[in-house]
């Protein structure tokens, strides 16, 4: 999704139907014959941008090694930098938007319920209080990852997710 691209490389800011008619190298106009506005193309980004974030099949680790399956879920994540920063972009821009802020808490509402479900369904330890602060603690990572990726060195990073997964879901 090149609105993805956009918003990942310039910023909320700087998406705008010029610049997706750009990346898409297709002649000027061509966009805004699909969005009928600058909210409607936030809006549906902010919509698909966050299919593609949600994991497409079981995790690669063990059921049981779930500082792996964490670990795991942030290296998938940071591969996907443009959707998570574009993501990011649109969080932030939802803080002006209402409509974008509705579709968004939504989206993350959900993923977050059915993270507790999940969670649940498999009789893993912890509770849903603990899977939320995994949640929070594994976004923020990720944030670090992807914005200022010095902070923490690639052992650093195992370490605390190892140390999160243990100390908030036993």
């Amino acid at each position: 999704m090149l609105t993805r691209e956009v918003l990942a490389a310039e910023g909320a800011r700087g998406l705008t139907f010029r610049a997706v008619d750009a990346a898409a190298a297709v002649p000027p106009g061509t966009v805004s014959n699909y969005f009928g506005s600058r909210d409607d193309l936030l809006t549906q980004a902010g919509a698909r941008v966050y299919e593609r974030l949600i994991p497409d099949g079981a995790p690669a680790a063990e059921p049981g090694d779930r500082a792996r399956a964490m670990r795991e879920l942030v290296e998938r994540i940071a591969a996907f930098r443009s959707g998570y920063l574009a993501l990011l972009e649109l969080r932030l821009e939802a803080t002006r938007r209402p409509e974008l802020r509705e579709v968004l808490t939504a989206r993350v509402r959900a993923d977050i319920d059915a993270t507790v479900a999940g969670h649940a369904a498999a009789g893993l330890p912890g509770d849903a209080t603990s899977v939320r602060l995994l949640y929070l603690a594994m976004n923020w990572l990720i944030v670090e990852r992807l914005t200022l990726p010095g902070v923490f060195t690639g052992e650093e990073r195992d370490a605390l997710v190892t140390a999160a997964v243990e100390r908030l879901a036993g």
